[in-house]
Formats: C-alpha cells, structure tokens, sequence
C-alpha cells in the first residue's frame, strides 16, 4: 500500500503554491496525497479537490492580522485540527505539518498514534507576529525550537534560515526554495487588456503595508504611463486596495487561482519584492515571488538585506534598493523603464540561475529524497 501524507495547513488551500507542488511531487513520488486547511471566512466547499487531490477544510471563522485578539479562533483551530487527526488516524501515516500554527497537534498525534511527522517552515511562526506581545512571541520561539527535534524531519525554505532555528535539534533536514514548477512560456491575455506604453509592474502576494507597497503606490501615482497589477489579501487588504482603486494605473485583482498570478506576471516588464528587512522573517525571506521571476525570465525589485538581495546581486538577475526609499525605488523603476535592453539581460541571468541552481526541478528531488530517508510508517 502506497504510504498516506497529510498536508495540514492554516489556510483554505484556495491557492497555496508551496503546497500543492510539494504535494504533486510526493504524489508523484509513489505517496497517497490528500489535504486538510483551515477556513477562516466559512466560505468554501468543506470537502474537494484541489489539482485531483482530497481536501477537506475545517470552517473556523477568525480574520487574519489581529495578533493576540486571534488567539481563541487559533485555539479553536488547534483544538478542532487535534480532533479531525485523531478521528480520521486511520487514513494517514505520514503527517506534512506546515508552520507552527499546526505542528503541535501534529505531534500529539505522533506520540499518541506513532504518526511520522515532517515540519515544513514557511515562515518562522514568532518572527512573523505582529500585534503580539514580546513574552508570548518568546514562548512561541522557545516551543517551536523544541518542537523541530519532536518532528521526524524539518524543511526550511532557504539556507539562510538555519540562523533562525540556531539551538535546535533537526533530526533530517532539507532546504527547498519555493520555486514554482516549470511553465517558461507562460503567457496572458492581460496583455491585450491594458495599455502598453510604459513600465509594466506585478505585485502578487500578501497585502501588507511592510512589504513596500506604500511607497509603490506613490511612486505609480506620480508616473501615470506606468501600470501596476495588483493581486492578493492579507491584514492590509482593505487600506490598499482602496487606494489602488483610486488610481487609474493600477489594476486591483483580489484574491486570484495561482496560474491567473502567474498570467499576471508572465504579462509584466518587472516584479517586484520589497520587503523590511526590519521584520525577522524578511530577513530571512525567500519568497515564490523571486524564483517566479527566475522561472519567467523577468528583472526583479528587491529591498537591501532581506536575503533576496544576496541572491538577485549574485545572479544579477534584478536591482536591489534600500526599503522604504522612494526616490530609489522611482530611480531604478525610471532606469527599468528606459532600458528595456537591461531588462532582457537581468531576466536572462534570472531564466539562467533557475535551471542551474534554484529550479523546481531540483526542488522536487530534495523533497522525495528526504522522505525516503524517513522511518517506515
């Protein structure tokens, strides 16, 4: 019988890139896949499918952003994700456990029922808090380090994270960017849909305002011949996209599937990934966002000591400038926009470092190797 994984996952799975292709490559790989989300809005199909894998999709109503005043709907979720596990025990053997927010039931299920148990961090869970206390982020930090030696296996999303689990006790561990899978010839009708005289800039991904989109929007505001599409939701969604629709130049997209995200970036001239660097886990970011850029041959805007700008200068695939500049950020947007020559070239050097180092490809081989490596179920 083929062994059964478990992708848990804090989020309706409605999309989530990193997810879906790592369950595609077990899937892939020989495992019996299925998928379990939590649905903060209520809003989806309790069971379905997403890309001919199972999902099923606790509705636990909670927003998104509220730091501290989430803690009874995240108790909630823990406590029903503790429930569902121990109910369905039976139809797992290996438990794909994404974050912190849903490693702890993951290991009760693994010390009660002698589940295997792989953590995958996305994101450092207490470096990525916002409106939470100093002492709580503490003892998250603290549990989460213990908790990486309870799991069978650990994954971490770039080599440069290893800093942030220091003191803990991995027993397997693998680095798997988040490059997307293969699709060079990704192409979009946005093309034919909005003007094309001008930069063309592509911001999909989490809407908060520590991720330089202030600052873009007023830049945009300033350049009208340059358009800016805009796509995705998170705690600033609301403060955003109201200021986005109020400008002609840029298009508001909501929430979309991952392959309109990737239309609308395959229809840029440039990407963009300015993040502070003053949050922990921009530090140590390595977001889709840059391999997405690799994969689609696009230049790619990244702010100074996030991690990405060491990679973008030694691949020289994009132009780094400080977070929260804006006369840099106008003044490498306008020279983007003058050189469509220098454009071609950084997104050549892009194209080149995903097949020879940061590819899918490669991705993929990491993580069906590491779960071959784990104990028999």
């Amino acid at each position: 019988m083929k062994p059964r994984v478990l992708f848990c996952r804090s989020n309706p799975i409605a999309p989530d890139p990193r997810v879906e292709k790592e369950a595609l490559a077990l899937e892939e790989a020989g495992y019996a896949v299925s998928l379990l989300g939590w649905d903060r809005s209520a809003s989806h199909p309790v069971d379905g499918t997403v890309l001919g894998l199972p999902c099923h999709r606790l509705p636990i109503k909670s927003a998104y952003a509220n730091g501290i005043h989430n803690l009874p709907a995240l108790l909630r979720w823990e406590l029903g994700l503790m429930s569902w596990l121990w109910r369905h025990r039976r139809n797992f053997d290996i438990i794909h456990a994404c974050d912190f927010d849903t490693i702890l039931p993951a290991i009760l299920c693994k010390w009660i029922c002698g589940k295997i148990v792989v953590y995958d961090i996305f994101d450092f869970y207490a470096d990525h808090l916002r409106a939470t206390p100093v002492w709580l982020k503490k003892l998250i930090r603290w549990l989460d380090l213990r908790v990486v030696g309870w799991a069978d296996a650990l994954i971490l999303v770039d080599d440069s994270r290893r800093a942030q689990i220091a003191g803990s006790r991995p027993r397997r561990i693998a680095v798997i960017y988040n490059a997307p899978p293969d699709q060079p010839s990704a192409k979009s009708d946005e093309q034919t849909t909005t003007p094309q005289q001008g930069l063309r800039l592509a911001y999909i991904g989490l809407m908060q305002v520590e991720r330089g989109l202030w600052e873009m929007l007023s830049v945009l505001r300033r350049h009208s011949d340059w358009h800016l599409d805009l796509a995705g939701f998170g705690g600033d969604e609301t403060t955003i996209r109201e200021t986005a629709e109020s400008l002609p130049n840029i298009h508001w997209h909501g929430r979309v599937l991952y392959d309109r995200a990737l239309a609308l970036s395959a229809a840029a001239d440039v990407l963009f990934a300015t993040y502070d660097p003053a949050i922990p886990n921009h530090r140590y970011s390595s977001p889709n966002k840059l391999f997405e850029a690799m994969m689609l041959s696009k230049p790619i805007l990244v702010a100074s000591d996030t991690n990405m700008d060491r990679i973008v200068q030694e691949e020289n695939c994009g132009l780094v400038i400080p977070y929260g500049d804006e006369d840099a950020l106008e003044t490498a947007l306008q020279r983007l926009a003058d050189d469509p020559a220098l454009r071609q070239e950084l997104g050549a050097n892009a194209r080149r470092a995903y097949e020879n180092s940061y590819g899918w490809p490669q991705m993929s081989q990491r993580l069906q190797h590491l779960y071959a490596e784990l104990p028999a179920p």
